[in-house]
C-alpha cells in the first residue's frame, strides 16, 4: 500500500499500468501517452521526496517494500555464505551475518533483517534482536578481526527487543559489550543505515570507523511514537516527536554523527532497488579503500576521535 503522500504518485503509477495493459491486450501503441506520464511521475516524485517533513521520513524507512539486508548483499555481494548461531543458546534471524566479497574485496557483512509477511516476521521477530543475535554479531566481528577483514553492518532496527525473555538473557549485558569490543575491534568497520536506526538495537552494531546513511533512512534514540508516549502521555504528537529528534539523515549529518548520505533513487529505495544497491555499493567500496589503508593504530585512534569529538557541552 502507498504511504499517504504518495497518492499522487500512485496515481499516475496506475494510469501507465492501465495504458500499458489496454496495449497489451489491444495491440496499440501508446508509447508516447507512457512516456508523457513517465516524466510526470518523475517530477511529482522528485517533488514529494525533495519536501518530506521528519515524520513522513521515518514512514520512508520503515516502507514494507523498501529493500532489507539480505537484499543488498543479493545485489552488491558475491560469494555469499551466511553463518549461524552465537555458539550459547541460538541462531537469531534478526541478526544475519557472513563473508562475501564486495568487488571482489572479502568482507564480512552483518545486519539486521525484517521480514516481508507475517510469518518471516514472527521467525525474525520484526528485526527486533534478542541478545543471542548481538552475540552472532560479536562473534563474527571477533572472527573477521582474526583474519584481518574489513567489516560493513547494513543497520535496520526498530531496537532491540525489549521483552522478558531477552532481558533475562542480558540484553543490556550484550549490547554494551558490542559497544566496547567494536570500539576497539583491529580491523576496518563500516556502518549504513539503510532504514530504521532505533536506539541500542542499532548502536550495538553502529560503533564502526564511518557511519553511512541512505537518504531515506533515520536514526534516534527513540521512536517517534515512544517519544510522543513519554512526553505527552498519548502517541497522537508522534509528529511533533520525530520534528524535536531530528533524526533525518540531514540532521544525523549536521550534527556530526553520521559522515556522509548515500543518495536514493528518486521515489526511495523502495522505488528501484538496483539503483539504491548501486549508490550503496560505490560508497561502500570508496570508503573501504580508504580504511584498509591505515594501520592498526591509525584506525584506532581515529575511531576514537571521531567518538569523542560527536556532540557539545558546556559547565553552568
Amino acid at each position: 500500500m502507498p504511504l499517504e503522500f504518495e497518492s499522487g504518485i500512485e496515481g499516475i503509477r496506475v494510469q501507465i499500468d492501465k495504458l500499458l495493459d489496454l496495449a497489451d491486450r489491444r495491440g496499440i501503441d501508446v508509447s508516447s501517452e507512457v512516456e508523457v506520464l513517465r516524466e510526470k511521475l518523475l517530477e511529482i516524485s522528485r517533488q514529494t521526496y525533495e519536501n518530506l517533513d521528519a515524520m513522513e521520513q521515518v514512514l520512508v524507512a520503515r516502507h514494507p517494500q523498501r529493500p532489507y539486508t539480505l537484499d543488498y548483499i543479493d545485489r552488491i555481494c558475491t560469494d555469499w555464505i551466511e553463518l549461524h548461531g552465537d555458539r550459547a543458546f541460538r541462531d537469531d534471524q534478526a541478526i544475519v551475518g557472513g563473508w562475501a566479497r564486495i568487488r571482489g574485496r572479502t568482507v564480512m557483512v552483518i545486519g539486521h533483517q525484517k521480514g516481508r509477511n507475517m510469518k518471516e516476521n514472527l521467525d525474525r521477530n520484526f528485526g527486533m534482536p534478542h541478545p543471542e543475535g548481538y552475540r552472532k554479531a560479536l562473534r563474527l566481528l571477533k572472527q573477521a578481526e582474526k583474519f584481518g577483514r574489513p567489516v560493513v553492518t547494513l543497520i535496520d532496527t526498530p531496537g532491540a527487543y525489549p521483552g522478558i525473555g531477552a532481558e533475562e538473557r542480558g540484553q543490556g549485558e550484550a549490547i554494551a559489550t558490542n559497544l566496547r569490543e567494536m570500539a576497539r575491534l583491529k580491523t576496518p568497520i563500516v556502518s549504513v543505515i539503510i532504514g530504521e536506526g532505533g536506539s541500542g538495537g542499532a548502536l550495538a552494531l553502529g560503533v564502526t570507523d564511518r557511519i553511512l546513511m541512505l537518504e531515506h533512512s533515520v536514526y534516534s534514540v527513540i521512536s517517534p511514537e515512544g517519544c510522543s508516549a513519554i512526553l505527552w502521555r498519548s502517541s497522537e504528537h508522534r509528529e511533533d516527536a520525530a520534528t524535536a529528534l531530528q533524526l533525518t539523515a540531514r540532521h544525523v549529518l549536521d550534527h556530526g554523527v553520521c559522515d556522509e548520505i548515500i543518495p536514493e533513487p528518486v521515489g526511495g529505495a523502495h522505488s528501484d532497488w538496483d539503483s539504491a544497491a548501486a549508490h550503496l555499493e560505490d560508497a561502500l567500496d570508496r570508503v573501504l579503500s580508504e580504511l584498509v589503508e591505515l594501520t592498526t593504530d591509525e584506525l584506532l585512534e581515529s575511531r576514537w576521535a571521531k567518538y569523542e569529538a560527536i556532540g557539545t557541552w558546556r559547565e553552568a
